[in-house]
């Protein structure tokens, strides 16, 4: 990258889950404490995402205590008679979460048919444009219905709950995902790390520094061919249908 292409949030709403998937086996579903690295990143992709660039949270600051409420849900149970029927789960939420976001983003080595698209002054405004804005599309805290909220903000501005706190370890966590179309490996892969907060701030480690990397399934990078419409119009991408997994 040739520019400075940081931009800072602020992320709030009135409930969060960033499920452990330890708790989900049962049908249960309990929040991590904090955001997920991979949650974070859904964040930014849903105020401005092109495939050209991969977005990179540098880290995040916990705003408000870390606190938690359950609630009873009935989801849709699917029996194998094809029949719908309530069942009854107990979700536990973070409540009235608020955080400090700083993120970049950097071209996306997967794509190099994209390779004329890799403005990163267009891409830089049109994303402080779309955060001025909400963002792009919805924003969720870890799951549908969670809605969260985003706007500018200055890093370290104003008082965190957490300031003086010493060090907090959180023991290990889902790092995130690893796609095919971010990734040369061929198959998607869930990364573990062990974060840790120092007076409110953590800082993210990059994907590749993960110390526990699992493989789940194969995976191909989708791909995108420059059309042209019957009219003679403008350009467009047009994804070729595929399947996407081996």
């Amino acid at each position: 990258m040739q520019y400075r292409n940081t931009i800072t949030l602020r992320v709030w709403g009135r409930y969060a889950l960033f499920s452990d998937p330890i708790t989900r086996v049962g049908g249960e579903k309990f929040t991590y404490p904090i955001p997920t690295y991979q949650a974070i990143k859904g964040i930014l992709e849903s105020v401005y995402w092109k495939p050209t660039f991969i977005w990179v949270p540098d880290a995040i600051r916990v705003m408000n205590p870390i606190e938690t409420e359950s609630k009873g849900i009935r989801p849709i149970l699917y029996q194998h008679d094809k029949k719908k029927a309530n069942d009854l789960s107990i979700y536990t939420y973070l409540v009235h979460v608020s955080y400090q976001v700083k993120a970049h983003f950097e071209w996306n080595p997967q794509r190099p048919d994209l390779t004329n698209d890799r403005n990163e002054n267009k891409h830089y405004w049109i994303a402080k444009r779309m955060l001025e804005r909400g963002g792009r599309r919805d924003i969720f805290l870890g799951t549908r219905e969670c809605q969260g909220y985003v706007e500018p903000c200055r890093f370290h501005e104003g008082p965190g709950a957490y300031d003086n706190t010493p060090t907090v370890s959180f023991g290990l966590m889902v790092h995130g995902i690893t796609y095919a179309d971010e990734d040369s490996s061929g198959q998607m892969c869930v990364r573990l790390w062990q974060p840790v907060m120092e007076n409110g701030v953590i800082s993210f480690i990059r994907p590749e520094e993960c110390p526990v990397i699992r493989p789940l399934y194969k995976q191909s990078v989708k791909a995108f061919v420059l059309e042209k419409n019957m009219q003679g119009c403008d350009a467009l991408y047009q994804e070729v249908a595929q399947d996407g997994v081996d």
